[in-house]
This record gives C-alpha cells, structure tokens and sequence, in this order.
C-alpha cells in the first residue's frame, strides 16, 4: 500500500516519499492514512493482508482505532513462528537474479552453476540487507519491538501461530486453514 501510494503520487504518498528520499521512517500516522486511504479502494473492498506492518504496540493501537471509525477491526494477526538460527540459514543462502525476480537457496534450491540465472546465465546477486549481521540486527529490533504486537493481539484472541519451519507447501497449507 505504501509504495502503491508513493506511485501513484498521492498527497500521503508524496509526503511518504519525501521522508524515505532523506532516508527517514514514514511516520505511524502517515502509514495508517495510507491504509486507510486504500481501504477505500475496490481492492480492499473484501479484505486486505498487511505484511511488515503493525511492527510496534504503538502503530497497532493507531491501527485498531483508524479501522474502528471505519466499523472494521483486525481479525486475524499470523505469526510465522521460526527460530533464529534457522532462519539465519535461509536467508544468507538466499540468492536472487534481479531482472526476472527469480529466486535460488545455496541449500534448498540452489541453480545449476553456483551464482548463474538458470534461464539466462546471467550472475545472481545477493541482496545487501541478506547478510547475518543486517539480520542479527533486524532480529533484534524485532524482539525488541515485534514481539510485544503478538502479545498485544494475543490478548484479543486474534494469533494463529504458524510453523514456519515447515516445507513451504505446509505453511501455505497451515496458512489457507488459518484464514477460512
């Protein structure tokens, strides 16, 4: 929603594009008038998935209250429950060729050459942020500050803990019964 909004050159968006040019977060309210702003669209119309947001208590309560004035709530919050370790192994193997998207795992789905598109023989790169320190980092800050949006929902009855180091069939699996 949020890069949709900055493309799209709407009022929020522009605003929220001028903070990520200077390398700033977008602010809480901001991010919530995004969503609210595309909840109004007919894409959002039976519902909608948020990834990567609420990330703090804070933005989670401005959630809940822009969606009650709005007669919606927040009715499920997925988990995907993974220790740290494992997940440290899938992404600093993972493996990406830029212009097709295509992903490769050093382990799980690695390409026929190492570092070489199998469509294209083009190198593969790896993404800056899928190194083991950006992501002791990043886990860090989300014990810090994710976890507590768990418990937040926790006590509404609103979190299905998912397993998320199943074979990704399971969890689309575990997913899809969570969401019927």
């Amino acid at each position: 929603m949020l890069r949709a909004a900055v493309a799209a050159k709407t009022t929020l968006g522009i605003k929220a594009k001028e903070a990520m040019d200077k390398g700033e977060l977008v602010s809480d309210n901001l991010v919530v008038g995004i969503i609210d702003e595309a909840m109004k669209k007919p894409s959002c119309q039976k519902g909608f998935i948020l990834d990567g947001f609420p990330r703090t208590v804070t933005q989670a309560q401005k959630l809940d209250e822009m969606l009650a004035k709005q007669g919606a709530n927040v009715d499920k919050v997925l988990n995907f429950a993974i220790d740290d370790a494992i997940l440290e192994e899938r992404i600093t193997g993972r493996w990406i060729h830029p212009p097709s998207g295509r992903t490769y795992h050093t382990k799980f789905a690695p390409p026929k050459s190492p570092g070489v598109d199998d469509v294209t023989g083009e190198p593969l790169i790896q993404r800056r942020d899928d190194t083991a320190e950006v992501l002791k980092s990043r886990l860090e800050a989300f014990h810090k500050q994710t976890e507590p949006v768990i418990d937040y929902y926790s006590k509404k009855g609103l979190v299905v803990n998912l397993p998320a180091e199943k074979p990704p069939k399971e969890v689309t699996a575990e997913v899809l019964k969570a969401l019927s």
